[in-house]
């Protein structure tokens, strides 16, 4: 317990390092060029302190549970006696053996982007803005199913051992050529939900995941293949976001020429 109270110690003092140049730069900036007196100031600090303490306490949870749990499961789900099941004519390094890494994957990377913070507030800023046309609970569930085909086929190149540039290279392509399509609405958000997924949930299991994986397969350099899924990450969901949009659009309008037709 008293480790445990020492690095929790160690993690805080570290957060509010991180944190105490933006506090002075906003402070500085309400005081010296705005010239205006801090509005709700008690509030304010508390506030703040409810932050710094809640960062901590996720960073030390990351730090002593998250991150091992990551590497243990992918560990366990790579193990060849796992893979094979006893059963001796299966290579452990068949790519298609793997099928539980890959379902591990999609429903992590899922999972942990519902539960982003940072996605959830765009997508009420988005649901605001748009005055209720973009649903909150729409965009989350296409951002994390993008997140979760991106994790998916980013563990299946780290199994398989092929080039990250080949992967990032056409799925590029397609944001471009979606970009040209897309309704114009939809094409910034979309860029900004891709961004929003690599942030203080999805990334450290994301991390740990892939580290975990390249560590188990037989082959496989943490250095060189244990990196790579946040790029995943934060590419497949702007083309799921385009590719939701680009549905719903033409839906739409397939919707209006059947009412006109039927009209005429």
């Amino acid at each position: 317990m008293l480790q445990y109270l020492v690095d929790f110690g160690s993690v805080l003092l570290a957060t509010i390092r991180d944190i105490l140049p933006i506090l002075i730069l906003i402070v500085c900036f309400q005081l010296f060029v705005l010239r205006q007196p801090i509005p709700h100031l008690r509030q304010l600090i508390v506030g703040g302190v409810y932050v710094v303490l809640g960062l901590a306490l996720f960073l030390i949870g990351l730090e002593k549970a998250l991150f091992p749990v990551g590497k243990v499961m992918a560990a366990q789900l790579s193990d060849p006696a796992f893979l094979t099941g006893g059963v001796s004519d299966i290579a452990p390094t068949d790519w298609k053996a793997y099928g539980w890494i890959y379902l591990f994957a999609a429903m992590i990377g899922f999972s942990t982007t519902i539960a982003e913070p940072s996605l959830l507030a765009v997508a009420l800023k988005a649901t605001e803005v748009s005055g209720g046309v973009i649903s909150q609970w729409g965009l989350r569930i296409t951002v994390a199913l993008g997140v979760a085909l991106g994790i998916s086929l980013g563990t299946y190149r780290i199994v398989t051992g092929t080039p990250l540039y080949i992967y990032i290279m056409i799925g590029y392509v397609i944001v471009i050529l979606q970009t040209f399509v897309a309704p114009r609405k939809i094409v910034a958000l979309a860029y900004d939900s891709g961004g929003v997924t690599t942030s203080t949930v999805t990334v450290p299991l994301v991390a740990a995941l892939g580290l975990g994986v390249s560590e188990a397969v037989p082959g496989r350099n943490p250095a060189l293949d244990g990196f790579g899924l946040i790029a995943f990450a934060s590419l497949f969901p702007i083309i799921t976001v385009m590719g939701y949009a680009q549905y719903t659009h033409w839906a739409a309008q397939r919707a209006r020429l059947a009412t006109s037709s039927k009209e005429a």
